[in-house]
Formats: C-alpha cells, sequence, structure tokens
C-alpha cells in the first residue's frame, strides 16, 4: 500500500540517518550535525564507524584551533551524532540517505529493509551520483517517498547537491529536501533523472576524454593536467580529480551513462578497467594515473612516468628578436608578452595604421598593469619602446621567430606562411598561434616546413600562463628546443602536444561544451541550473553557457566541426541548438544575445 501523500511531512526534517560510513557519508554527518539536525550514523562495520567518530573529532577539533567553532558548539556537535551497525537505528528518523556503495544490488536491498522500518512519512534519499533513481524507487514498497540526494565530495566544503526526483516522488518530498538543503548552506538544484545527472553528466565525459588522450599517448599526464588548469582555470587538471574520485567509481559512473546513452564519449576508456582491476584506484589506493606518498595522501611522489626536473632537450637557436603578424587583440597580447620578457618585437599588420592601433592597445595594457602596481612607469615605457609597428612583412627579414596571429581561416594562414617563407632568414623559426587547425597545413606552404611549429597562446595572452607546443611530424628537434626555452624565458609553461585537432585544451573543453548545449536542448535542466552546477559541484570559474557566450558562438561552432571533422565521433557533432543560434547570428557577448541577452554598449 502506497504512503498516503500527506503523511510526508513539510515540517523541518530534525533526525536524519546516514546509511554508508564512508568518505561522503562522514562528510555528509558532520554538515548535518553541524546545522543542529541528531544525525544516526549506520554502517554494518564497527571499523567503518570508529573511524566516522575519529573524523568527526578531528575536523570539530581543527575549527575550533582556526575560531570556527568554539569549544562548547564542538561539544554540542558531537553529542548530535551516535553510530550504529543495525539499519533498526533509523527507525525514529524523518529522512534517511543511504550513501552505500554504486551498486542496485546494495542499495535496493538497503531500501527494502528500511520500508519495514521507518515510519510512513519518511523520505529515502539516495546518495548515488550513477545509479537511475526511479529503478531504485519502484523496488521500494512506497516509491513516492524516494528521490535522490546527490551531495558532492568533499560534503562540507561543496555547496551544490543536486535534488533528483523520479516520475513516482511525491511534490512534498522534493519540497522538504530542498527545505533542508537551503538550511544546511547548500545550493539546491532540481534536476531529472538520468546517470551522471548534470554536474557529473558533464564532467565524467570530459574525464573519460582525458584519460583516453593519456592512454593514446597524446600527450603526458602532467601536460594533460597543467593544460586544464592553466588553460581553463580548473582548480585540478583531470587526470589529478580521476585520482581523487577514484578510478573504480569513475568507471561504475561512466558506465552507467553509456548503458543510457550509447555514446563513444561515455564508454569507459580500457585504460580505467585495467587501473581499477590492478587495484590502482587512485589517492585511496596509493596509486593511479599518479603516485601517493601512502594510502590517502593527496601528496603525489616521484615515479617511473615523472618527468625529469629539468627539460632534457637538444640545443636550441638564440632567438633575439620577434616578429608577430596580426593586429587584433591575440596578436598584440602576444607582442606584449615578448616585449616584457626583453626581447625586439617587429608587429606587423595589413596596413601601417592597423599596425599603429595595435600599439596603442598594448600602451594601453601596459598602463593598465601600472595603474594596478604590477609595472612601475619606466618598464612599461621601455617595453612599448621595444615594439616597432609596421605595415610590410618584409620588416621580418631579420626576426628569429615570426608568430602568425591572423584569422582561423586555413586559407589565410598558408598565404601568410608562403609570404613569411620569402621574407625570413634562413634558419628563422615560424610558428602558428592556431587553436584548431593542422599545424602541418601551415608548414607545407613553406619551403622549411621541418622550421614550422604550432605556439598556441590562451587569450588574455599576457595573464594566461598556457602555451600548447605543437609539434608536427617534421617539425626538427632544435626547433622544439628552441620554442620550449622562449617559453621559459616569456614565463610561460609549455606543454607538448601533437598536431591533430583541438590540441589538448580544445579537444576536452569543447565536447564537455557541446553536451551542455545537447542538456538544455533536450530539455533536461536550464541554463542557470547547468551554469550554478558546474560552479558550484566542479569548481568551474565559468559555467559553460557563461563560457560559451564569453568565447562565441560561431568560434565555438567551428572548433566543434573541426573535432568532428578529425576524429569522426557522432558524439563530437555540433548541438543543432548551437548550429540554429549561430544561424540567428546570435553569437554572444559580442553580439549582444547568446544563450542570454546582455545590454549593449
Amino acid at each position: 500500500m502506497a504512503t498516503p501523500l500527506s503523511d510526508i511531512s513539510l515540517s523541518p526534517l530534525k533526525t536524519i540517518a546516514v546509511v554508508g560510513l564512508g568518505t561522503m557519508g562522514t562528510g555528509i554527518t558532520e554538515v548535518l550535525a553541524r546545522a543542529g539536525r541528531e544525525v544516526v550514523g549506520i554502517d554494518i562495520s564497527e571499523a567503518a564507524a570508529a573511524r566516522c567518530v575519529a573524523a568527526l573529532e578531528s575536523s570539530t577539533a581543527r575549527a575550533v584551533e582556526r575560531g570556527r567553532l568554539t569549544q562548547r558548539e564542538r561539544t554540542d556537535v558531537l553529542a548530535r551524532v551516535r553510530t550504529s551497525t543495525d539499519l533498526v537505528a533509523a527507525a525514529d528518523a524523518d529522512l534517511v540517505v543511504e550513501v552505500a556503495p554504486e551498486s542496485y544490488e546494495t542499495k535496493q536491498q538497503i531500501l527494502r529493509e528500511l520500508d519495514g522500518i521507518v515510519r510512513p512519512g519518511a523520505i529515502l534519499a539516495t546518495g548515488t551520483n550513477a545509479l537511475s533513481v526511479t529503478r531504485l524507487a519502484a523496488d521500494s514498497a512506497h516509491p513516492e517517498r524516494v528521490l535522490g540526494l546527490h551531495f558532492f565530495n568533499p560534503a562540507q566544503a561543496m555547496r551544490l547537491v543536486e535534488i533528483v526526483a523520479s516520475v513516482l516522488t511525491a511534490p512534498q518530498a522534493v519540497e522538504a529536501v530542498t527545505d533542508l538543503a537551503l538550511e544546511l548552506g547548500k545550493e539546491p538544484v532540481a534536476v531529472g533523472d538520468r546517470p551522471g545527472f548534470v554536474a557529473d553528466g558533464l564532467l565524467f565525459g570530459y574525464l573519460n576524454q582525458a584519460a583516453a588522450m593519456y592512454e593514446g599517448r597524446y600527450a603526458s599526464r602532467e601536460d594533460i593536467d597543467a593544460a586544464m588548469r592553466l588553460g581553463c582555470g580548473l582548480p585540478m587538471g583531470p587526470l589529478a580529480l580521476l585520482d581523487l574520485i577514484g578510478v573504480d567509481t569513475a568507471r561504475t559512473v561512466l558506465e552507467a551513462m553509456y548503458a543510457e546513452s550509447r555514446d563513444r564519449l561515455h564508454a569507459p576508456a580500457p585504460i580505467l578497467k585495467q587501473l581499477s582491476e590492478a587495484g590502482l584506484t587512485g589517492r585511496k589506493a596509493g596509486r593511479g594515473f599518479y603516485t601517493y606518498e601512502a594510502p590517502g595522501s593527496g601528496t603525489v611522489v616521484r615515479d617511473a612516468l615523472t618527468p625529469p626536473a629539468g627539460d632534457v632537450l637538444a640545443p636550441g637557436r638564440p632567438v633575439r628578436s620577434v616578429g608577430v603578424a596580426g593586429s587584433g587583440t591575440m596578436a598584440s597580447g602576444i607582442a606584449e608578452v615578448f616585449a616584457k620578457a626583453g626581447y625586439e618585437v617587429v608587429l606587423a599588420a595589413r596596413s601601417a595604421e592597423k599596425a599603429q592601433a595595435a600599439k596603442a592597445r598594448i600602451g594601453k595594457s601596459l598602463s593598465r598593469s601600472v595603474d594596478k602596481g604590477r609595472l612601475t612607469a619606466e618598464a612599461a615605457a621601455q617595453t612599448l619602446d621595444r615594439i616597432t609597428a609596421t605595415g610590410s612583412l618584409d620588416d621580418f627579414a631579420e626576426v628569429d621567430l615570426a608568430v602568425e596571429a591572423v584569422a582561423e581561416d586555413l586559407a589565410v594562414k598558408q598565404q601568410l606562411f608562403a609570404a613569411l617563407d620569402k621574407v625570413c632568414k634562413p634558419g628563422a623559426i615560424l610558428a602558428t598561434t592556431t587553436s584548431s587547425l593542422p599545424v602541418v597545413a601551415c608548414a607545407r606552404a613553406t619551403s622549411r616546413p621541418h622550421e614550422v611549429i604550432g605556439m598556441h597562446f590562451f587569450n588574455p595572452a599576457p595573464a594566461m600562463k598556457l602555451v600548447e607546443v605543437v609539434r608536427t611530424v617534421l617539425t626538427e628537434d632544435d626547433v622544439h628546443a628552441t620554442v620550449r626555452e622562449v617559453c621559459v624565458r616569456i614565463r610561460k609553461h609549455a606543454v607538448d602536444c601533437g598536431d591533430r585537432a583541438g590540441f589538448i585544451v580544445n579537444a576536452l573543453l569543447f565536447p564537455y561544451l557541446n553536451n551542455a548545449v545537447k542538456m538544455v536542448q533536450d530539455h533536461y535542466a536550464s541554463l542557470d541550473d547547468i551554469d550554478a552546477a558546474m560552479k558550484l559541484g566542479g569548481g568551474y570559474p565559468m559555467g559553460p553557457f557563461e563560457l560559451l557566450d564569453v568565447v562565441g558562438l560561431d568560434v565555438s561552432l567551428a572548433i566543434e566541426k573541426v573535432l568532428h571533422r578529425e576524429f569522426r565521433d557522432p558524439g563530437l557533432a555540433p548541438a543543432p541548438l548551437l548550429e540554429h543560434l549561430v544561424a540567428a547570428g546570435c553569437l554572444g557577448r559580442k553580439t549582444g544575445r547568446g544563450f542570454r541577452e546582455y545590454a549593449r554598449r
């Protein structure tokens, strides 16, 4: 017999049972107890229950030391928590949150047992991030009181809570749990029932692609992680994050996502299975993609895959002067970076007027740095004096390194490289800043393809630390070594990658953005909820739709088309909604309307 909806109380949920006292269960227990709730922690393992209590004692003691709790408050928090190894201890709970291992069999058994223990008005919440809440609820005698309550790790710090209602869930249950989340100081986001929900649904596809990129030996683990931290402002690189989450957990989530979507991007990379079955599950095991000081430690130690402390490269070529071709934001930013580092810079545009305008833009940028105390007025003046603005490529005749920063159009770039080939002296290195086009196609437009390389700066170039250094199959070792040395001198972090679409950052970033568009297109979640989920649950500096509007929907679409054409994966096909917005001229902030509308300046 179903629970009458009136039995599901909207009064505050005061007594809460947490079933499963691992890392997440312990974190949820602390959050609840510190918010004044009576908490019953339940685990079949007495050792797990003891570890939970010890962790609470330790974390609350640290809170007292840091002035975040008084000793009296700490005593009260600890007094509100009791533990048990018997589910019967949940009998008086208003809400039960299970965070048992990700297994239908395990979770369904717990929910069935709870059906015969808790009172009729109690709410049962599953903390799953990979399994179907509907399937779990359907196995309960009272499916209308079952929902998903997905906290993020560490529960004490992460503000996002995803609340997952199945088609069977009573609205009163959703309302009561939403109110609880707000009282806990969390940001509740209502999502539909599909594996991964919003945050993990977007996050794990990206993590999976990063694992596959590493497995394919496209780039080192260190370079993949550094690229995403420095190029996207993420708090952790994807492989380090997989180690933190648990490689086995990630594999479970991806298996569930793939079972529903049949999207190859969700099919777990084979390396996840290999590491899982070898017991190399990440930090908790002391080894995963990286090696750690001890099981449970976050301190990475050197292993056989750790690169040498200093780059072991072929001797490079001397670089004293640099030519930058282009007059846009990227070209002026790159010229500023080189000039600040002491290089003599020739900034060439299609006309002397455009070149002077670009130099004036650099002058304004330097003035802002002076105003903010980052640069002295004297250093700014010296930097600007090192830049010669010109309307002719002929002034590149004596540069040691020529950097192309013109429109992202292969025909335009090839024409420019053919011109650079004729103008630049023998031995000069030619570099393209392309973010998505084949570097080798630019190289083949010259008589010196062995001296052509990619230097993908990120916008704004003066602020962003990352440069993707892209070797083609023809690039000589000393050319690569020279560019790496130059990156050190201009204080950029160089990562090495091969010549394929998207390199590291865009190849991982844009499928994630595309999948976010598909979520909205499918009416799964709103723009605001998806942006909030990724900022609060993933630690992203911007939500995907904020970022798309900043980058430009036309630019994003062009990159996604290049990725789809290169890898031929149906999952990489641009979302039709993105194509429609671009066709309508809704390109983001620059046009005043993209996924959102903006006030015109």
